[in-house]
């Protein structure tokens, strides 16, 4: 009989145990739905990148060196994922982007009477909670395709079944983006660190580990990339699932707190070194975008060895006829490759970094606060020409090849508008690309770097891989999106501060 009530208790607990928030292994789950990607979403999502790449899109908010400039450039046009989240006692249910490229918890507000993205959207009503806490300060998060203003407030949020109490967020009161009116997300829920969180409000993850809410100090990422599957995916907090990857996980330190930023060793196309990335390259893992961003040298090459469509860049043949002679001796004769540039003249070398020669008209002047000096299109070309040449001349190839190749890049470079189609039936023949992380080479084929939308005769194949070129100190850097993340499984480790990637399950 003894036995008998013994064998009954471990049933009730195991059946506690699976009716808890946090599932009988320890992790708390959150399944994210997905959207399908579409042409006109990707393409709005790369101008509006580019709008800002030159401070059109955004007043006074450019490429500078503070650590907010990523953020700047987010817009969420192309984000796929996103899950529920409850605010308040009773919870009130938002649909929310899990975004680790930014650490603020934000969801339209009551008051928010004058934006047609809250007419279209739940609103937050603190009238109707029995734990919310005023706090009123006003706050205003600028990202690349407008800005969200309102007021920071303190309530509990549910999420995948935890409550964190008494969280800080922002009520929004004006969402000045035609992005939030179509968007089938509500707000927005940041995974980043607290040294990018605007109002240097604690960040819900901080909390949650706080308040020992979770096992570890530990959240991963699981995107579903089959376009035919429903599920789309599942974001654990407090740990890993097995289910969810092969093998083991590489792990990298975090190089600078603020974004999920750690060390690119190489990038490769066929395996080949671009060569771009030698000294090291920044990255961050983004899941709040889709696409793979990068520097315009590298991507150019990328677009001629994939066919991607460019635009004709007569500036940038010009520069190879006029100094690519001068650039191969200088190159041959020893010259370092950072130094090339302000030899011929193009660009200034400040002991830092090239900057532009040249003299400043009146409109860079007005424009002085929206471009960076290593924007000079002259400097800028001469230094991607000097990368090509010089990993062209570590293959051993003759000038004239050399050259040959470099004209062709010059037909390559990213269009001005963002455009990157590509032949579907050509998928077979592309290169794969690898980016070399901890030693090792994480690597994408064209069926994981292209993106289709559209059926049958309608469909339409993209670059997943966009230009970004962001200045010193905090670049060159390159931004892994979903379609890095959905091939490879990820983990976010704020305890020992490092992220990993293994194979996705």
């Amino acid at each position: 009989m003894r036995r008998f009530y013994l064998l009954g208790a471990l049933c009730l607990l195991i059946l506690t145990c699976c009716l808890v928030p946090a599932s009988c292994d320890g992790l708390v789950r959150i399944g994210l739905k997905k959207r399908p990607l579409d042409f006109q979403g990707i393409k709005a999502a790369k101008i509006a990148r580019m709008q800002i790449r030159w401070g059109k899109g955004m007043k006074g908010v450019g490429l500078d060196n503070s650590d907010t400039d990523i953020i700047s450039l987010k817009n969420y046009m192309d984000a796929q994922y996103y899950g529920e989240i409850g605010i308040g006692s009773p919870p009130q249910k938002f649909t929310v982007i899990f975004d680790t490229g930014s650490s603020n918890l934000w969801v339209p507000s009551s008051k928010c009477v004058f934006s047609i993205a809250c007419l279209l959207h739940p609103k937050y009503k603190h009238t109707k909670s029995n734990t919310y806490q005023k706090i009123g300060t006003s706050c205003d998060i600028h990202y690349g395709s407008g800005s969200v203003s309102g007021f920071l407030s303190q309530d509990h949020v549910e999420v995948g079944g935890l409550v964190v109490k008494d969280q800080v967020f922002m009520e929004a009161t004006k969402e000045g983006s035609l992005t939030f009116v179509a968007a089938k997300f509500d707000g927005i829920l940041g995974l980043g660190f607290q040294e990018i969180s605007v109002g240097d409000v604690v960040p819900l993850w901080y909390n949650m580990v706080e308040q020992d809410l979770v096992k570890e100090s530990v959240f991963s990422f699981w995107l579903n990339r089959d376009p035919d599957d429903k599920e789309g995916g599942e974001l654990v907090f407090g740990g890993v699932d097995p289910k969810h990857f092969k093998g083991k996980h590489t792990y990298v330190p975090i190089t600078q707190k603020g974004y999920w930023q750690f060390e690119i060793e190489d990038f490769l196309i066929a395996e080949q070194s671009t060569g771009f990335c030698e000294d090291g390259c920044a990255a961050i893992v983004d899941s709040g975008t889709s696409l793979l961003a990068g520097p315009t040298t590298v991507i150019t090459q990328i677009n001629h060895a994939i066919g991607a469509a460019g635009v004709v860049s007569t500036e940038c043949k010009q520069l190879v006829s006029q100094y690519g002679e001068a650039i191969w001796d200088l190159l041959v004769s020893g010259v370092l490759p950072d130094k090339v540039c302000s030899q011929l003249g193009l660009c200034v070398f400040n002991g830092a970094r090239s900057v532009s020669s040249h003299i400043k008209t009146v409109v860079e002047e007005e424009n002085k606060d929206q471009l960076s000096a290593g924007e000079d299109p002259l400097c800028t070309t001469c230094e991607m020409l000097v990368v090509w040449v010089q990993n062209q001349l570590k293959q051993k190839k003759t000038k004239e090849n050399v050259f040959s190749y470099v004209n062709q890049l010059c037909e390559s470079l990213p269009s001005p508008m963002g455009e990157s189609a590509v032949d579907c039936n050509t998928l077979w023949r592309m290169p794969n690309v690898s980016f070399t992380i901890g030693s090792k080479d994480f690597t994408l084929t064209p069926d994981q770097y292209v993106l289709k939308t559209g059926d049958g005769m309608t469909t339409v194949c993209l670059s997943g891989f966009i230009a970004l070129d962001v200045p010193a100190p905090r670049g060159p850097l390159w931004i892994l999106g979903d379609v890095f993340m959905g091939v490879y499984h990820t983990v976010f480790d704020y305890g020992k501060l490092q992220v990993g990637f293994a194979e996705a399950a």
